[in-house]
């Protein structure tokens, strides 16, 4: 078999799933695939991910995340099956479904069978929340027409996708979780799937606040608390959260904050900006939240505020991350956030009928 995994892949001892495999006498483990953040999740965002020997195992580590998105015939050829063990945070623009996706489609092109070993939906399998990606919008960082925040584990999107695949899936379920579960209610313990998401208040706010990847503000990128820093060295954190506690959001309090990144958008130097207090996980909702985040800041700081230019293709970020130009235009176009979100509904309600067939898990 060959094995696609990160850090996150774990045995209930918290011996990663490579390890054990490799040493298991009813298993013959000839290759390793590397998401994004690479198979051992040592390499930071955005940056590639080189093909080598894995040095505790010494088997091939081919890499998914760069110039080669899928495996080749080459790489899968000796192998019975795939085996897919990489959690998930419930966010569409998260990479890891887009590597299980690529490699649902080799599967199905070289005869394999994959294994999808289920995972947690960390910030619970109930909350459905974003307008669905539009055609036109599709790429590694949102492939699939589905909301911001789905609501689903990566067994359950395996499932959907595979609507349309038609692999030969598996998906290997879990024992015990409810779909009401946050992360933290599971009794398993954290291990941060990606370098700039530590901890789950971070995989609570990243829904909403992964869209300032797309403005020239920082995500906190390069401090303690990625995606719950917000700022730049011109940003008045103290009128921004005060714009937006004011505004009385649901689940959250904005504390002005100042940071220095240490890599990243603005490295060395002193941003203004604000913290995202998560009060109420429950009655938060992180999508609407940065759409207001990022409404209020326009208004206050619209001369220094902009959306960054293309720099993968033709299409900005920002709009590859919203799944659609619609939501930039909008936002610069002032129109209020609630009526933002309300256009969304009509999509949301078709999307939950369609969500209806893949759930494994009940409430």
């Amino acid at each position: 078999m060959g094995l696609v995994t990160n850090t996150t892949g774990v045995t209930g001892a918290l011996e990663p799933t490579l390890d054990a495999l490799h040493r298991h006498p009813g298993v013959k483990l000839k290759a390793v695939f590397g998401p994004e953040h690479g198979a051992r999740g040592d390499i930071q965002d955005a940056l590639p991910v080189e093909s080598h020997l894995d040095e505790a195992t010494g088997l091939p580590v081919y890499s998914l995340y760069g110039e080669r998105v899928k495996p080749t015939p080459g790489m899968t050829d000796g192998l019975d099956a795939l085996v897919f063990d990489v959690q998930d945070c419930g966010a569409r623009f998260y990479t890891y479904v887009s590597t299980l996706t690529h490699c649902m489609e080799a599967a199905a092109r070289d005869g394999l069978d994959i294994l999808v070993l289920d995972r947690p939906n960390p910030v619970n399998g109930l909350s459905v929340e974003g307008n669905i990606l539009e055609p036109g919008y599709a790429s590694f960082i949102g492939l699939h027409p589905i909301p911001v925040r789905h609501g689903l584990t990566v067994g359950e999107l395996a499932s959907l996708i595979n609507e349309k695949i038609m692999c030969s899936l598996e998906v290997v379920e879990m024992d015990g979780w409810s779909r009401g579960m946050w992360f933290d209610e599971t009794g398993l313990p954290w291990v941060q799937p990606s370098p700039n998401l530590p901890t789950l208040d971070t995989a609570t706010v990243y829904p909403g606040t992964c869209l300032f990847e797309g403005v020239n503000v920082s995500e906190g990128r390069g401090t303690t608390r990625p995606f719950e820093y917000l700022g730049a060295p011109w940003v008045d954190g103290g009128r921004w959260a005060e714009a937006l506690n004011a505004a009385g959001l649901p689940g959250a309090r904005f504390r002005p904050c100042y940071f220095t990144p240490a890599f990243w958008r603005y490295v060395g130097e002193s941003c203004g900006g604000l913290q995202v207090h998560v009060t109420d996980r429950e009655a938060y909702r992180p999508v609407e939240a940065g759409l207001h985040m990022l409404s209020a800041l326009m208004r206050l700081q619209g001369d220094t505020f902009r959306f960054n230019e293309p720099t993968y293709d033709e299409r900005r970020h920002f709009d590859l991350l919203a799944g659609t130009d619609g939501l930039r235009l909008s936002l610069g176009e002032g129109i209020p956030v609630d009526e933002i979100v309300g256009a969304w509904e009509p999509e949301l309600e078709r999307f939950m009928k369609v969500r209806e067939k893949p759930l494994l898990y009940g409430e």
